[in-house]
């Protein structure tokens, strides 16, 4: 084997894990932790902090936490919210249980225990968990002239319910570690809104005015951690030419603008969700599957040229059990397959998708919750095992201080001895290059994302990432 050696000093294992678990930040259309490259496998469980403050369930969280931990997934979203009505963590506006909050404060201290980063959610669109419904309750009982939920966007009332949620919740303290929630890297990104949608405004001007609004507001007290919007990824007026990409008509109807909604200055990244099952109600499962190659490719591409920032697709799933789904156990591997071959497409290219979440994971005895998109991995041996793969995959990409590539030798003419070339780890200063025969022809490398010029190979960029090509 012939091995060009790194020079890269070592670094103590426990240093990299300390270098690791600072804030997330992005580096043009990727994210970043310590100047190394962070590509996301990860998962929702919104209902960490609702068992949390219950001792009897708060156990799940634990459990969760390991078995995501055990197949690679490194980071989590859930809501940091809950309004109103049941166990709720703000009973009226900035009134909050303190047990509720302590729940919270376990939720963040246990995921930092299982090297798990967290999304946090500040607001529901939907009615569950409150949501701006019960912001336009409160509004009401207080005597304001509210007349609909979307008077949440505009009403200043309200609004000022809603910053002193954001105050509180980013200058909370945490109980078990004694660290503000603004300046815990545990944190990788708070999220705006779950959904937000304001159909009677299907200009997007509203929508659009609260997220500018808003995203100041939260960079006004945090400006370490990311922030995203929140959104489905439906496209808007601004984007006419891309409505069709849309998984129906009404969905370019309701207020949101992908691409103008994030181009808002404070935005760090986009989000997308994916439920083509919902979304293409009576499609077939083939078309449905199709649709998600090509939403997650509209969107890949619009955040690397319209965008210039990553993309997080941070809700996907299917129904194994709604009807009329057209998905089974089965079916809905393929689709977690094919939303995970989207993105390593993307990473091996250096591309814009970053990664993405599964809609949802459930420990063991929580049947109750499950809302047809539950997976219980220690039940679904070949859903963990599918995620475990991916997991690993993106853990070598992680690896790097730039971009992993690989390369396919094949095509090379015959009377060498080429087989499988691997081009391990490409640095921004050198590269380690592991080529397992023991061909020792002149390659030149001429460089490629990030990758510096040195006298081995050269490396050829094609529509399917980089292939090696040796010098006549």
């Amino acid at each position: 084997m012939m091995q060009i050696n790194t020079i890269r000093k070592h670094v103590p294992s426990s240093q990299v894990d300390d270098e690791q678990w600072g804030m997330v930040k992005t580096k043009g259309t990727q994210f970043d932790v310590g100047d190394r490259p962070f590509y996301v496998n990860g998962f929702n469980s919104y209902w960490l902090m609702i068992l949390a403050a219950d001792p009897s369930t708060r156990g799940k969280v634990t459990e969760v936490f390991k078995q995501a931990a055990a197949i690679g997934l490194t980071v989590c979203r859930t809501w940091g919210f809950n309004d109103g009505g049941w166990r709720a963590l703000q009973k009226s506006p900035s009134v909050y249980d303190e047990d509720v909050f302590k729940a919270l404060d376990f939720v963040v201290n246990e995921a930092r225990k299982y090297r798990i980063r967290l999304i946090l959610s500040l607001i529901n669109n939907w009615d569950a968990y409150g949501g701006k419904a019960q912001y336009i309750k409160w509004a009401r009982d207080a005597g304001v002239n509210v007349t609909s939920d979307d008077d949440f966007f505009s009403d200043q009332t309200v609004k000022t319910y809603f910053k002193n949620h954001v105050k509180n919740m980013l200058t909370r303290v945490n109980t078990y570690t004694k660290v503000m929630y603004k300046d815990d890297p545990t944190i990788f990104a708070w999220e705006l809104m779950n959904e937000p949608q304001c159909a009677s405004d299907p200009t997007g001007n509203r929508l659009q005015a609260w997220i500018q609004e808003m995203a100041f507001h939260v960079k006004s007290i945090d400006p370490d951690h990311l922030l995203e919007v929140g959104a489905e990824g439906f496209y808007g007026p601004s984007s006419p030419a891309r409505l069709q990409a849309n998984p129906n008509t009404y969905s370019g109807q309701v207020g949101t603008d992908f691409i103008r909604n994030h181009r808002v200055l404070g935005i760090d990244f986009a989000s997308v969700h994916i439920y083509p099952d919902t979304w293409m109600l009576g499609a077939t499962r083939e078309t449905q599957l199709q649709f998600v190659q090509s939403w997650m490719q509209a969107h890949i591409t619009d955040t690397e040229s319209a965008l210039g920032m990553p993309v997080l697709f941070t809700e996907f799933g299917v129904s194994t059990t709604k009807a009329p789904s057209a998905f089974n156990a089965t079916s809905r591997d393929q689709f977690i397959q094919t939303v995970y071959g989207a993105l390593l497409g993307s990473a091996r290219r250096g591309g814009a998708g970053a990664g993405g979440l599964l809609w949802q994971l459930f420990p063991e005895g929580t049947d109750y919750m499950d809302d047809g998109y539950g997976v219980v991995l220690p039940k679904e041996a070949v859903t963990a095992g599918i995620m475990s793969a991916h997991s690993k995959k993106l853990q070598t990409f992680n690896a790097s201080n730039s971009t992993l590539f690989m390369a396919d030798c094949s095509y090379l003419p015959p009377q060498k001895e080429y087989l499988y070339l691997y081009v391990g780890v490409v640095y921004n200063e050198y590269a380690k290059i592991v080529v397992p025969h023991n061909y020792s022809g002149n390659f030149k490398f001429l460089g490629g994302n990030k990758v510096p010029r040195s006298s081995r190979l050269n490396i050829e960029i094609t529509d399917n990432g980089f292939r090696m090509v040796p010098l006549e």
